[in-house]
């Protein structure tokens, strides 16, 4: 075992007992996600281990990599009792990007990195898994390729539409599984120029860079620039052993958040996904479910994430984001963040975390500092006479930030922001809610998706900047070369206007009216707390 006189300076473990190790772990030395995962493991939580290399190495990340394979893996293997690129028990690990400052589906993520063809049959022999083993590797090679080699992701997708014919991936067998992952090694071999990486050193090392390049990737620096966040201060990267949600049937992925996002109310808001990995979650591209699922699936990890989104709270002392999976009925914590919020939300959430206890009334009056009352409602439409044209939605889809918005429909970025300039209110329509459209959602008032979670990065980032957000909805169907969209029955052109609902999920064709319905109860309240505020200065000062 390494010393800790001998531990490097800007490297860092995440298991029980590994703080001892540590120079002073920081927020901004080691980043936001990975100094909460050290919070999450310190209070008992179930986290994998991870090393984390600090937010020192953004501007030259070749000079990790001496200490991260001649140190830290050594001593993350002792934490997992698994073994890197060994035969028999090999450790297979994410690579995370995490930097000081939330920027939530901005940079790259890998997972399943260390598994190749000999490494294989040990996570088969760990696991007794053939569909899980194949399923992880066909998925390391896709996102390998694209994030790593920079092919484009469609060159898989496409195969994976050929080989599901209109089926659920998650149907898929492992002999199915199994000549997919050949066929994506082929690609991959014929687009990059060269053959998918076996070594799981080099694996882990293009990884590695490859997170660290994604901190000045367009949309992160579209994304600093939108929060005015600092450049400078890099970003980490965590190396987390896997665990999979691919598993099986009692097993799955999840983002959820411990008080509704939306309105602030206390309870739950979970999207999970069966038989599934974190990045089918929060990518974009597929759709989920509510915690009914996780609770029917696997009913002890769910009464085991009620005990832990609690213990967040009080450790935290404010709403939470975050991000577990399930392996075989187990749940694993595997990120915590303070959650993103609508007004309305942040003023619900100060007041009763105070009345909890949770925090003092001069915390709860500095998060709802600038919050005016007319931020205390929910925009909903007016009264709509059902005898009129447009007065019945034409699809319906999961509603994931509230309000109801009227705009053109604007099928890219360039659209949005070319009507933007001209005054014209655009809603954004796409396939997916991906991060990549973070400029064209700067300039749209909502967004309307065929594919993805209301806890996909892009809805979170939707509900950051106050857009109606509407994802997964299944009635949508996007004709690109045509300019067209398909709602249910209604073939629609880009430019006409739609109306999203985002309190039911409703889509209507044409403008519909709104009107704000303010919630007199919570204003109240704000009004009470901000009445407070010479009372909480004076004691908090002492005078």
């Amino acid at each position: 075992m390494t010393s800790e006189s001998h531990w490097p300076k800007h490297i860092f473990l995440v298991a029980p007992g590994s703080v001892s190790r540590h120079h002073k772990p920081t927020r901004e030395n080691m980043g936001s996600k990975a100094f909460n995962l050290l919070r999450m493991a310190n209070i008992g939580l179930p986290v994998p281990p991870a090393l984390v290399i600090g937010t020192h190495y953004t501007p030259s990340p070749d000079e990790c990599m001496l200490p991260v394979f001649a140190v830290g893996l050594p001593a993350l293997q002792e934490a997992a009792g698994l073994v890197w690129g060994d035969v028999r028990k090999p450790l297979i690990v994410s690579v995370r990007s995490g930097a000081p400052v939330s920027m939530p589906g901005m940079m790259e993520t890998l997972l399943n990195v260390g598994l190749c063809d000999e490494t294989l049959p040990g996570l088969l022999r760990q696991t007794g898994n053939p569909r899980l083993v194949w399923d992880a590797y066909r998925r390391l090679v896709a996102s390998y390729g694209e994030v790593v080699a920079g092919l484009p992701g469609a060159l898989f997708e496409k195969e994976i539409e050929r080989a599901t014919q209109g089926r659920d991936e998650r149907q898929l067998d492992f002999s199915e599984l199994r000549d997919l992952t050949r066929l994506f090694l082929s690609i991959y071999q014929q687009n990059a120029g060269s053959a998918f990486p076996q070594d799981v050193n080099a694996q882990l090392t293009g990884a590695i860079r490859a997170v660290f390049s994604s901190w000045q990737a367009d949309k992160a620096q579209a994304y600093r620039r939108l929060n005015h966040i600092d450049a400078g201060m890099g970003t980490a990267v965590a190396i987390q052993s896997m665990v999979f949600g691919n598993a099986g049937g009692h097993s799955g992925a999840g983002v959820g958040f411990t008080r509704d996002p939306t309105t602030g109310e206390r309870r739950l808001w979970v999207d999970f996904l069966a038989n599934a990995q974190g990045e089918d979650v929060v990518s974009g591209r597929r759709n989920a479910h509510g915690h009914e699922a996780l609770a029917s699936v696997a009913p002890v990890a769910w009464r085991k994430l009620e005990e832990s989104v609690a213990a967040l709270e009080r450790e935290f002392t404010d709403m939470q984001d975050f991000e577990f999976t399930v392996q075989d009925g187990a749940l694993h914590m595997l990120q915590t963040r303070t959650g993103k919020r609508t007004p309305l939300a942040a003023a619900r959430i100060a007041i009763d975390l105070m009345d909890e206890g949770l925090i003092d009334a001069a915390t709860a009056l500095g998060r709802t500092q600038g919050l005016q009352e007319e931020d205390i409602g929910t925009v909903r439409l007016a009264a709509l006479d059902s005898s009129q044209p447009g007065s019945q939605p034409v699809a319906r889809a999961t509603p994931a930030c509230p309000g109801v918005v009227s705009g053109e429909i604007a099928l890219d970025g360039e659209r949005a922001a070319s009507r933007a300039g001209e005054g014209i209110t655009p809603v954004l329509v796409r396939q997916d809610a991906e991060t990549s459209d973070i400029v064209a959602l700067e300039s749209a008032a909502g967004l309307l998706t065929q594919r993805g979670a209301r806890t996909s990065h892009a809805a979170v980032v939707a509900r950051q900047l106050g857009k109606v957000c509407l994802v997964g909805c299944e009635e949508l169907q996007i004709d690109l070369a045509a300019r067209t969209v398909r709602l249910g029955e209604r073939v629609l052109h880009e430019g006409d206007v739609i109306t999203l609902d985002g309190n039911d999920g409703a889509i209507y064709v044409g403008a519909v009216a709104a009107v704000m319905v303010p919630d007199e109860a919570l204003r109240e309240r704000l009004r009470a707390l901000q009445a407070s505020a010479p009372a909480v200065r004076r004691g908090k000062h002492g005078t």
